[in-house]
């Protein structure tokens, strides 16, 4: 009897179908009012984009999601406006990708010091990345199960710490005041 094997993209492939298949309620009830796009995001990120936005700051959204998906979930859930061309995630060809890629491709790109990197996340990928280069990095250690609860979860938080993260946050609930205290204005 022969076994066979399937490619690492078949995998993914499968694993993407079988995501779509769980995500396609939250974008249906998304679609007829059932559910608000800010229920879906991190409590108070609008609020933390807007405040982004008004100083001026250039925005870019790093996804370990296929890229299709990122800008089809970011349109949807109306982020995709704060980062106009500048999304990114992952591609077919897995060595063609990565959180560490994307940053470095947006330092050069946009000829960016590292030290000038600001970056929001809940991935201990990309926080340990924006360390590596000189960033700040600002995690999320939210309680996913009670979004906009205000609790840090401490599991996330001891691994995020333990990667670099610079500032610690449960959510987005103060954004004016985070962003003036990084930012000091």
């Amino acid at each position: 009897m022969a076994a066979r094997r399937r490619s690492r993209s078949g995998y993914k492939h499968e694993y993407l179908r079988r995501l779509d298949e769980r995500i396609a309620g939250r974008k249906e009830a998304i679609k007829s009012g059932k559910l608000t796009r800010d229920s879906l995001l991190v409590h108070g990120s609008r609020a933390l984009l807007d405040g982004l936005q008004r100083r001026g700051l250039q925005l870019y959204l790093a996804s370990g999601t296929d890229e299709l998906f990122v800008k089809e979930e970011a349109a949807l859930l109306d982020v995709a406006r704060y980062f106009g061309q500048h999304i990114y995630g992952a591609q077919d060809n897995y060595q063609n990708f990565s959180k560490k890629m994307v940053i470095e491709r947006i330092l050069r790109e946009n000829n960016i010091p590292g030290a000038q990197l600001l970056a929001f996340g809940d991935g201990y990928v990309e926080i340990q990345n924006t360390k590596e280069v000189g960033g700040l990095p600002v995690a999320v250690a939210s309680d996913e199960a009670n979004n906009g609860s205000g609790k840090v979860d401490a599991w996330k938080r001891e691994r995020l710490v333990g990667v670099g993260a610079d500032v610690v946050v449960p959510d987005y609930r103060d954004a004016e005041a985070l962003l003036m205290k990084i930012l000091g204005r």
